[in-house]
């Protein structure tokens, strides 16, 4: 379903990116471990063109674009596949709730407004916020905005959900109702790339986890292959607090 080859990415002479290749099949979730600029959220961001790779191509089912030389149309055609789940929940500070997760069906859709705002509901319903329909960021907790968040990317349907650090910025006791909303997503067979450090989760949810480190992939395989039958030094090394 997804394809990516030879993506690299460099920021001035600091390679982030050395040519990774990654190919992910529909309804497959993947998490992507590593220690802190490894790469990670950058694989992310230029998957969906928020940050534009040096090299390397991907191909979402018929779509198949080249990361330097994409034109609009071809990032709005990749975009219009991906969503994104940030660290930072990203929402809109004057608008509420429901109006978050309806924008980009209106906007970039152009949904009518009735149909938009009832798929909204649902939504919000799905991730256990419906009574807060119409509550501002700032009247929400952190757990209640990534939740919104989460909901704003399932409204545009997207053949792959990106998350990038979805509980990094959260209180500990926050964590846990987040993440029982993303396992909740994975069931339905939504596919599914997850940056995360919460190893536990990774374990329990993943279909297959990579760990990358310094811009390259040193080890992939099932949760029980990676965190139980490690191949690689490193990567036991980075395991070594893991008990499940």
């Amino acid at each position: 379903m997804i394809e990516i080859k030879d993506i690299s990415k460099s920021f001035g002479k600091n390679a982030i990116l050395k040519g990774m290749n990654v190919t992910i099949e529909k309804g497959e979730v993947v998490v992507i471990l590593g220690p802190s600029g490894s790469g990670k959220s950058t694989f992310l961001r230029c998957i969906n063109f928020l940050e534009r790779a040096d090299a390397g191509e991907i191909s979402i089912g018929q779509t198949k674009v080249e990361f330097k030389k994409a034109k609009s149309k071809e990032i709005l055609a990749v975009r219009r596949k991906t969503a994104m789940v940030f660290q930072q929940y990203d929402l809109f500070l004057h608008k509420s709730a429901i109006e978050n997760v309806v924008e980009g069906l209106i906007i970039a859709r152009k949904e009518p407004k009735e149909e938009a705002y009832k798929k909204g509901l649902e939504l919000l319903s799905k991730v256990g916020l419906k009574d807060k329909r119409d509550a501002y960021p700032h009247q929400l907790s952190g757990g209640q905005q990534q939740r919104v968040g989460i909901a704003r990317a399932l409204a545009l349907n997207p053949e792959v959900i990106l998350f990038d650090e979805p509980t990094s910025a959260l209180d500990p006791e926050l964590v846990g109702e987040t993440l029982d909303v993303i396992k909740h997503v994975a069931q339905t067979g939504v596919t599914m790339i997850i940056v995360t450090h919460e190893m536990s989760f990774a374990y329990e949810i993943a279909d297959r986890v990579i760990f990358m480190e310094d811009g390259v992939i040193v080890e992939q395989g099932s949760p029980e292959e990676l965190f139980e039958q490690t191949k690689e030094e490193r990567t036991k090394q980075f395991l070594a607090r893991f008990s499940r």
